[in-house]
Formats: C-alpha cells, sequence, structure tokens
C-alpha cells in the first residue's frame, strides 16, 4: 500500500521532506506500506479497543461546561526524533528548569531579580498566581519544580522553540506511558528494529525522587497522591500514577492536621503522611488560608507545609513561573541566573501593557494569537487566522480593558506528523510535552514525551480538553 501524504510545502513535516522520507522514518514507512489498508485499520481499531477497555479517558468540556467523557483519540504512526534533535531538547529543558528553579527560589525569598530590575515589580504583584502566603517557606534541597512539562514546537525549518512551561500540576504522562505500551502490542518488532529509548521506567524514576523529598529520617516515608477526585478531568492518569508508583490514592477527606503534622486516616489509625504528590491546585489545597469555601482540600495543611512536616509536589506558588507573561522573561532569567544564553529559543511575545506593542499587534491581528495570560489547556486563546471580525473586535475591547491578562504571539506553522485518517495518511499538526523530574540528584528527562495531535485539518490547537489527541514518540538511541 502506497503511504505518501501530499506535502502543504508550508512547514516542517517530520516523516516527509521535499527530497523524500527521511532517514529515521525508512523502516516504520517500510513496515507500514507491506501493510494493506485493512490491516492498517485493523491496528487502528484494536488501539482504539484497548483504549476503551482500559478507561483511558479524557473529560472534554463544552461551552455550557458539561463535561463529556471520552476515549483519548491516540494514532498508531509514531512520531520520531533523532538523538541529535533529542539532546538539544534535553539540554535546552534542563537549563530552562535550573533558571526557573533559581527564578522561584529567588521570588518567594530575596527577590533580587526584581531589585536588579530585570523583571518589573508590577509584572509579579499583578500575578495571580503569586502566592504571598508562602513567601519565606524553604522547601526540600531548595527545589520548587519536582515535575515539568514543558511543551515544545518545532518552526518552519524543524527548529525547537518552548510554547509555554506547566509547572503547577503537568497532565498527560499517564498517556505517554500508555501510548508506549500499545504500540508494543500492535508493532512489537517494528519498535525493536529502530532501537526506540524506554519510557517506563518514569514512575519508578519519580517515586524514588518523591521519597527523597521526606522532612522525616524513616526508611520508608509515606507517599501518597491526592486528588480532587472522580469528576476531575484527569482523574484517570490520578488512579494510573498511583496504582504505578505503588502509593495511595486519597482526597481531602481522608487527611487531617494534627499539631502541624499530615496524618492519612486508615482502618489502623492515623499514619504519619512525608509527601503528598498533589493533583490539586494551589487555591483548594487548604480551607483555612484559600477558599474558604472548598472541600477538596486539607485543612491546616499549609501550617504543616511551613513548618517543614510535609512536602508538596509541585511546591506551592509555582503558578507566577508559568504565567504567560512572565514566560517571555525566562530567557533574561536564563542570562541573569546561569550567565547562559539561552538554548531552546521562545516564540516572540507582546506584552499587552506595553501600549507600542498592543498597537503592533491591533494593526495585525490576523496574523497573531491571543492568550489569555494565566489559563491552560488552550482556553482563553484566540487564533486571529480564524476568527471573525468581531471576535477581533472583542478581543481587542477585552485587551484594552485588562491588558495585564493577555499576550500576543504571531502564529507560528507548528510542525506535521502523518497520521492514519480514514486509511490514509494524512498531515496533521503536532507539539510534544517532555517530562522533567527534578530531585535532589539533578534533572532526569524520560526520552520521549506526549506528542499531541490536532486532529482537525489545518488546526493548530492540539490541546487534549479541546479534542486533541495523541502518538507515541520514539526518541531513537
Amino acid at each position: 500500500m502506497k503511504l505518501i501524504p501530499k506535502l502543504n510545502g508550508n512547514g516542517w513535516d517530520e516523516m516527509f521532506s521535499t527530497k523524500g522520507v527521511r532517514d529515521c522514518y525508512r523502516q516504520v514507512l517500510d513496515t507500514l506500506q507491506k501493510l494493506d489498508p485493512e490491516s492498517l485499520n485493523a491496528k487502528q481499531k484494536q488501539a482504539s479497543d484497548s483504549f476503551m477497555n482500559q478507561g483511558i479517558t479524557f473529560t472534554v468540556y463544552s461551552d455550557n461546561n458539561q463535561g463529556i467523557e471520552r476515549i483519548f483519540p491516540f494514532d498508531i504512526i509514531p512520531r520520531i526524533i533523532t538523538q541529535k534533535d533529542w539532546l538539544e531538547v534535553e539540554m535546552g529543558i534542563k537549563q530552562r528548569l535550573l533558571a526557573l528553579n533559581l527564578f522561584l527560589e529567588d521570588i518567594y525569598n530575596d527577590q533580587n531579580i526584581i531589585k536588579d530590575e530585570i523583571i518589573p515589580a508590577s509584572l509579579i504583584a499583578s500575578c495571580p498566581h503569586y502566592i504571598q502566603e508562602v513567601h519565606g517557606i524553604k522547601v526540600p534541597h531548595n527545589i520548587h519544580v519536582h515535575i515539568a512539562g514543558i511543551d515544545l514546537i518545532r518552526g518552519a525549518k524543524g527548529e525547537f522553540y518552548v510554547l509555554e512551561d506547566n509547572l503547577r500540576c503537568p497532565s498527560g504522562v499517564s498517556y505517554m506511558l500508555e501510548n508506549r505500551e500499545i504500540t508494543k502490542l500492535i508493532f512489537p518488532k517494528m519498535l525493536t528494529s529502530n532501537h526506540v529509548s524506554m519510557v517506563s521506567n518514569y514512575p519508578m524514576i519519580f517515586h524514588n525522587i518523591l521519597v527523597s523529598l521526606s522532612p522525616r529520617n524513616v526508611s520508608n516515608p509515606n507517599v501518597v497522591l491526592l486528588t480532587p477526585g472522580i469528576y476531575n478531568s484527569a482523574y484517570y492518569e490520578h488512579t494510573f500514577l498511583a496504582r504505578q508508583m505503588g502509593i495511595p490514592l486519597v482526597e481531602g477527606r481522608d487527611l487531617v492536621v494534627n499539631n502541624n503534622k499530615v496524618y492519612m486516616k486508615t482502618t489502623s489509625g492515623l499514619h504519619q503522611v512525608d509527601v503528598i504528590y498533589r493533583r490539586l491546585d494551589d487555591e483548594y489545597l487548604d480551607p483555612l488560608v484559600f477558599k474558604p469555601d472548598s472541600a477538596l482540600g486539607v485543612p491546616g495543611l499549609i501550617s504543616a507545609y511551613k513548618q517543614g512536616n510535609v512536602a508538596l509536589v509541585n511546591a506551592v506558588g509555582n503558578g507566577v513561573a508559568d504565567d504567560k507573561a512572565v514566560y517571555a522573561y525566562v530567557p533574561a532569567m536564563i542570562k541573569y541566573y546561569l550567565n547562559e544564553e539561552p538554548i531552546l529559543k521562545n516564540i516572540p511575545t507582546y506584552q499587552m501593557e506595553n501600549k507600542e506593542e498592543r498597537e503592533l499587534v491591533f494593526a495585525d491581528m490576523g496574523n497573531m494569537v491571543i492568550k489569555e495570560t494565566n489559563q491552560s489547556g488552550g482556553y482563553g486563546m484566540i487564533m486571529g487566522n480564524k476568527a471573525t471580525d468581531e471576535e477581533l473586535e472583542n478581543a481587542k475591547i477585552a485587551i484594552v480593558k485588562n491588558p495585564r491578562n493577555y499576550i500576543a504571539q504571531p502564529i507560528i506553522q507548528l510542525s506535521t506528523v502523518p497520521c492514519l485518517i480514514d486509511g490514509k495518511l494524512q498531515l496533521r499538526h503536532v507539539d510534544l510535552r517532555p517530562y522533567a523530574l527534578c530531585g535532589p540528584k539533578g534533572i532526569q528527562i524520560v526520552p520521549g514525551g506526549l506528542t499531541r495531535v490536532a486532529l482537525t485539518e489545518g488546526s493548530l490547537v492540539v490541546n487534549s480538553s479541546q479534542g486533541g489527541g495523541s502518538k507515541d514518540t520514539w526518541i531513537l538511541k
């Protein structure tokens, strides 16, 4: 079966160049072309059935805020990254996380980066995710970011850009792991013959980091995963990771604070908790400090945290470092804290509080993507080339009313990877979220990540919450 899609010529395709198939994809394409359409469709169905049987789901929210639980869409054709490209990604992410962690330690303590006028004080003061209540807290080993999902895209020449930093509760790692298991099921020989790096040791690496953060010097610290509960969009992932790491999955009602220590309620009494991998946003963690009506958190948790009796992963207050307006200053952070040039580039970013930059954006709205600085999951985003005149005018009004709440970036054509759609290879845009784990012994990045796919033809919105899908990501050894 001949599987050569029509190239659009406007961007970087990861399987094909103008000269033909790229070397890293030759074996994969050869395997696919030996299969007839029925066999390919059968493998796609096998993958979908496996996701269905395991309950691998994600909740998509509609305009009326109704959650629709759906099977996570998976495309059977892998996304391949060469070892040379991966080394650049790995070095760039490590550099970026070193700087971001130093920024968080600084901004919640001495604030030298503000005193030296590298970042405006007003930008930090106006950030809703700057948590004054944790100012001065000493976190274990001065590590604020223990798990990060750094979203990357490739430009028209194949160069990598950082799209955004996810430093609070990054999701999707379970899909990265499950995607690999599905590939093992449907293409076992293709995996081994291409010498693909493994990702299955992620839970072990992460569990070792969690244990290392225990404030008590005990041989077997108690580590738990705190979930908002079954109605959270990523609940499947919470159950998956707790099971993979062999730690209890708890909700706020399962924990209690006594004498500034956190305990888990069990049938044999209260057991002290040392480390909490929380999948709960800051504002829901403790009703005594944040939202008083939150039933998801644990009263007194922040007091125990301040006393150093429990470690929270990730640390509280990280949202100030992944604010989309602060993102524009990450290259400056790298130079300030590390005295190095950034390995991975930012996308050019316009601050809407700056009148000159705002006027430049308003004059070219059709070529811009407008983002709300504190939204995630693809929400609060307007693609200028897809928006109506009315939507663009409404965006201008909203920006003028609250410029701090918005940034703008030029629309960049994300790279494409062929997907099997209706029995044919069709190009779809992708991004990549590698997962970095940060512990006392340094930063480890699992060789892979979650490749997210914009399943709608021509769309640049890959977010799972907006109906996107995913692929297995292969890093060649």
